[in-house]
């Protein structure tokens, strides 16, 4: 005989987490437990919370938690329009980005700290996240949700401007519209970057940027939209803007100084290309 006893919680907590790793399409037998272990209500300020559907808000009916276990935006900053961003995207990120223990990542665009939790978690142990917040108000909020995580620190200023670390992986939460050369340098070998890039004013794309023996490997992965990076979305940086189809057919990035855009040029930035080529072809 079944009952209407509601689901506990931890019971929607457990789904969410089986649900996160299901669309991380990762192989990874650790995401599950630890998405079920970073609460992702407990960086999300006090309930009820905004919750964004289209281009509106909508409030939840009360400060219960269970209504921040699905694949929504919940709004960090509303006036903003600043979100703690969509779960099930985040998962296929993760998923492709892969952080193994030990790694040092860079994640840019913490907000409150949810996702950086998570690539903190994914890194133990003796792994090393630094974090970037531009925004001083998420990031004081963003130290203080971190304080119970090992290996996390957090810069309250502009990732474009800054030198980095080497790492071996760089996580963008913000939109990009011309990468910063920089980013790629610090990547060790292997590693990685991972950002959504605003190709023109109607294509967004996350793409896998992986440093290889040949050079930067790249990867379109699915559509992505996110709030604008600030210092990465200048168009004047841009001298050739790739159409939708050119965009979708990256192959590799080369940084100008190391190769001059040739041909299989599909868009130019003053620091750096991206090609329709394979670097192995190079």
């Amino acid at each position: 005989m079944t009952t209407n006893r509601r689901a506990s919680l931890d019971e929607i907590r457990a789904f969410h987490a089986r649900m996160m790793a299901v669309a991380s399409n990762s192989a990874d037998e650790r995401l599950e437990r630890i998405f079920e272990l970073v609460p992702r209500e407990a960086f999300l300020g006090p309930g009820p919370w905004q919750i964004k559907v289209n281009r509106r808000y909508v409030e939840t009916p009360s400060a219960d938690p269970c209504y921040v276990y699905q694949n929504v935006l919940v709004a960090l900053d509303v006036t903003k329009g600043i979100n703690n961003g969509e779960p099930f995207l985040h998962a296929a990120l993760i998923g492709a980005a892969a952080p193994k223990p030990g790694e040092m990542v860079i994640h840019v665009g913490a907000g409150t700290g949810y996702y950086t939790a998570l690539l903190a978690m994914l890194v133990l142990p003796n792994g090393h996240v630094q974090a970037f917040e531009i925004d001083r108000r998420l990031a004081d909020r963003a130290r203080e949700n971190l304080e119970p995580f090992e290996g996390v620190a957090l810069t309250n200023d502009d990732a474009t401007a800054l030198p980095m670390p080497n790492a071996n992986l760089v996580y963008v939460s913000a939109g990009v519209f011309a990468l910063p050369a920089h980013w790629l340098e610090a990547l060790l070998p292997g590693g990685r970057i991972i950002f959504p890039w605003q190709a023109n004013k109607r294509t967004g794309l996350a793409v896998l940027i992986t440093r290889t023996p040949a050079g930067y490997e790249a990867r379109p992965l699915m559509p992505a939209w996110f709030i604008p990076c600030v210092g990465a979305s200048d168009s004047a940086e841009c001298s050739k803007l790739p159409s939708a189809a050119d965009a979708w057919s990256i192959r590799s990035v080369w940084l100008t100084r190391d190769r001059s855009p040739d041909g299989t040029a599909v868009a130019i930035y003053k620091d750096l290309w991206f090609s329709s080529a394979d670097c192995q072809n190079f």
